[in-house]
């Protein structure tokens, strides 16, 4: 049996005339069909739909070579709406996931078609730790923005869940008697979705001041208010979705609606317009770590971090946190030296 040769492949009928915004369509179907993140896929629609096809989408996908790649870079850099490096790079890691998905596909292109493309450098993005005083003030803020938000802010500070996973909490999912939350799933869209990592499934002790202000959150907005057991430690479930977070129509809250309050809440409390979300779950584990209580590893496993890196990176090198210490390991050191 002879295997065809790179000609032959190219003028078959399977790839001539084939366009680029063909096999966009193809991929971008596949992904869906194999379940793939929503959010994952949905970027790599709005790449494919904003700037790859309407750069490349009318050519033969045979036609493409790395000249290609590198034009496509300038292209973005070009492009007024992607502002920063970083956003020039997202985009360019779902060229390179298309390209591969071609060559995969068995469209006879060039090996290196993405291969040592000069891509332009990214600031490392400052973080910085938030201290207590203002994480109180954010989630006193957002109480005064919106109250049925306030919540989400001390499961991010005081349990280290993810914006998604804190509007994806259920009530069965709390564990009264023991103090424990079980994060099973996030909120995306307005739907169940699963979680970042295998990581991320947990059953996760928490502090009581965090189920605390779960139960006084239960009793201000949830129709699960009135099911509340003498004990605190049963629930009735009256609505049917069962989430601890609900907008005022009570239904999913949807994480633009959510950001919008965030920001404003960050102005009430004058912290940063950058603050991020996430600066929460840095400082969960920052705390947990700086509090001398939990070994490192205890700390990654309690922040649910795939990897120690991330737990490392997020308590080892604070700003914030680092002007408050004080250092004296090394008087001790030399105190017996000459």
């Amino acid at each position: 049996m002879r295997l065809r040769g790179d000609e032959e492949r190219i003028g078959s009928p399977a790839y001539a005339g084939r366009e680029v915004s063909f096999y966009a369509a193809q991929m971008i179907k596949r992904k869906k069909a194999r379940r793939k993140r929503r959010n994952t896929v949905s970027a790599y629609e709005g790449h494919l739909r904003n700037h790859i096809l309407p750069f490349v989408g009318s050519r033969p996908a045979v036609s493409l070579r790395r000249s290609d790649s590198t034009a496509f870079v300038d292209h973005l850099l070009a492009t007024p709406s992607l502002r920063s490096p970083r956003s020039v790079i997202q985009v360019f890691k779902t060229w390179r996931i298309f390209m591969h998905y071609l060559l995969d596909e068995d469209v006879p292109l060039p090996i290196n078609i993405v291969s040592r493309i000069e891509l332009p450098e990214v600031d490392r993005r400052i973080e910085f730790a938030l201290s207590p005083e203002q994480v109180a003030a954010a989630a006193v803020a957002m109480r005064q923005v919106e109250p049925r938000f306030e919540v989400v802010v001390w499961l991010g500070a005081c349990g280290g869940l993810r914006r998604g996973e804190a509007l994806g909490l259920k009530w069965d999912h709390v564990d009264w008697a023991r103090n424990l939350l079980c994060i099973k799933e996030q909120q995306q869209h307005g739907r169940a979705a699963p979680l970042k990592t295998k990581s991320s499934k947990a059953t996760l002790p928490v502090d009581p001041f965090l189920t605390g202000q779960l139960a006084r959150h239960m009793e201000k907005f949830s129709p699960l208010g009135s099911g509340l057991s003498s004990s605190g430690l049963t629930v009735r479930r009256l609505d049917s979705l069962g989430l601890v977070v609900m907008n005022v129509h009570g239904r999913p809250v949807q994480a633009n609606d959510f950001y919008r309050k965030w920001h404003q809440a960050l102005d009430r409390a004058g912290l940063p317009p950058g603050t991020r979300f996430h600066y929460l779950k840095r400082f969960y584990t920052s705390t947990l770590g700086m509090s001398g209580v939990h070994d490192p590893k205890t700390v990654q496993v309690l922040s649910r971090h795939a990897r120690f890196s991330e737990t490392w990176d997020a308590y080892a090198q604070p700003p914030l946190a680092a002007e408050a210490l004080r250092v004296n390991v090394f008087s001790r050191v030399f105190s017996t030296v000459r």
